[in-house]
């Protein structure tokens, strides 16, 4: 019995929030994109003779920062400074995730002064994930989580039996 990563989605929680309507849900799916895209083409952009390396450097770092925003989890189980975790946890309410998401996308924005690259596929990302959040800050819709990795509480978890098995 092969292992199968549809088994650990929760594809019943992706269609429901998907139905929700809630801005929060997008921007946070949207934050899950740029995290790729940041790391991604912060590094394609590593090979320029030019100054926008710096800021693919910073398009790098800003894929590990949203990381840590977008998936919460992380800060208890990474070994990470205090300030750091302060820092982070200022970004809980869409309102200060949209401010966040703004003064990064306008650091992308710089870097077509210097060169039009794929760095403006970050700017747009970054762009959407505020604009998400701001209308979900407008509406007064309250913050929530989505629910793509199902529980190992769950029914339907494929538990140790599978997973040796797959060993």
């Amino acid at each position: 019995m092969a292992l199968d990563i549809r088994q650990f989605l929760n594809i019943a929680g992706i269609v429901k929030d998907l139905k929700s309507f809630n801005f929060s849900v997008y921007g946070q799916w949207f934050g899950y994109i740029n995290i790729i895209l940041c790391i991604a083409l912060g590094i394609a952009n590593l090979f320029h003779v030019n100054a926008v390396i710096v800021f693919g450097i910073l398009s790098i770092v800003q894929g590990l920062i949203i990381l840590f925003i977008e998936v919460p989890f992380l800060l208890r189980i990474c070994p990470l400074s205090d300030n750091f975790i302060a820092f982070i946890k200022r970004f809980e309410t869409n309102g200060k995730r949209t401010l966040f998401y703004l003064g990064m996308a306008a650091v992308q924005w710089c870097s077509l002064a210097l060169m039009v690259t794929s760095l403006i596929a970050v700017a747009i990302g970054l762009t959407i994930s505020a604009a998400s959040y701001g209308v979900a800050h407008f509406k007064h819709q309250q913050f929530q989580n989505t629910s793509i990795i199902k529980s190992p509480a769950d029914d339907d978890f494929p538990h140790e039996a599978v997973v040796r098995e797959m060993l």
